[in-house]
């Protein structure tokens, strides 16, 4: 086990174990003025949108404004190092994916500590990852993918959204199972590398389902070949997944969550962990999450760091693997 994915571990039993420390704070009146939620994306994207839903039903629950603040940059990283750095009295709280805490560590790119500076509080959301097929290729299928990158090795390839990004990861993870040669290239972010794909500039990209993706698919200039995700989508029945297409180790989701500075009070996270599993199970904001095909999850704090403690250590593994260094 890695040092970090080691820490992540030894912070699930201190969430609990804290608790008992806080004794006075919790009868104190939190909230008592508007809370902060940093979104580690841009503003207009699918998750800046779930963020400002969330935090809608949190003001209605607490009686208190939130108010979302855009700090997009270094996939995610500016945004949670922003919450890193922030006061730990529940008035800051991050919303991203959980890869700043997963990934970036490991390539030396992370101005925070995953486990020292930020403490998960819960999970809210998987977004599946699509594979899909451009003009570029012939391939209807994932298998039929798999046979023309076996048969002309580095002659497929595969546009990401950056080095060490959740597709890299899974890239890597179905090169190591097949053996086959697929040429990566990354790509700084979704929108050039989505318009790249509908001008055939590579056979295959690994993107976040969204409408932008949906509706290019619906027109027909791009094919869904697999996704990543614990089931397949209803929008997407007869599209498998790559763990039903002998992939499993690359079935891996975008898994988003609300995250709190370290040093947090205990009572205050299990507040808020109450109140964004409240939210999360009305059908209003989970039809609004489905809409999109993101997938409402929920759940207590301790689990949502065990499995951001297995991801870390899973992706950790690849990059040795794969030799994937800082650029």
């Amino acid at each position: 086990m890695s040092p970090i994915s080691r820490r992540l571990a030894l912070c699930i039993s201190g969430l609990t174990a804290a608790a008992a420390c806080w004794p006075a704070l919790a009868q104190t009146a939190w909230p008592a003025k508007p809370i902060r939620i940093v979104v580690a994306y841009p503003a207009g994207g699918v998750s800046d949108v779930v963020a400002r839903a969330l935090g809608d039903k949190l003001a209605a629950q607490l009686n208190t404004p939130v108010v979302v603040d855009n700090k997009a940059g270094a996939g995610g990283s500016i945004g949670m190092d922003a919450v890193a750095k922030a006061a730990p009295d529940g008035y800051t709280l991050g919303f991203s994916a959980i890869s700043p805490l997963v990934l970036n560590p490991h390539l030396g790119k992370s101005p925070f500590d995953p486990v020292r500076d930020i403490a998960p509080v819960a999970s809210v959301m998987y977004s599946p990852v699509l594979l899909m097929g451009t003009s570029a290729t012939q391939a209807k299928d994932f298998r039929q993918l798999m046979a023309a990158a076996k048969a002309r090795p580095g002659e497929v390839r595969w546009a990401t959204s950056g080095l060490a990004s959740l597709g890299h990861i899974m890239l890597e993870q179905i090169m190591l199972a097949s053996q086959a040669q697929i040429t990566h290239v990354p790509y700084k972010g979704g929108g050039q590398q989505l318009n790249d794909a509908l001008s055939g500039q590579f056979e295959v990209l690994s993107t976040n389902a969204g409408p932008a993706v949906m509706q290019q698919m619906k027109a027909g200039k791009l094919h869904a070949l697999a996704v990543g995700a614990p089931r397949r989508l209803e929008t997407l029945p007869e599209v498998p997944t790559l763990a039903e297409l002998g992939f499993p180790a690359a079935n891996l989701t975008s898994l988003f969550g609300i995250f709190a500075p370290a040093q947090t009070p205990a009572p205050v996270l299990e507040r808020l962990n109450a109140e964004i599993n409240k939210a999360l199970a009305q059908p209003d904001l989970r039809a609004r999450l489905e809409a999109s095909d993101n997938v409402p999850t929920g759940g207590k704090a301790a689990d949502f760091a065990r499995q951001i403690a297995a991801e870390s250590e899973s992706n950790l593994k690849v990059i040795r693997a794969a030799n994937i260094r800082a650029q």
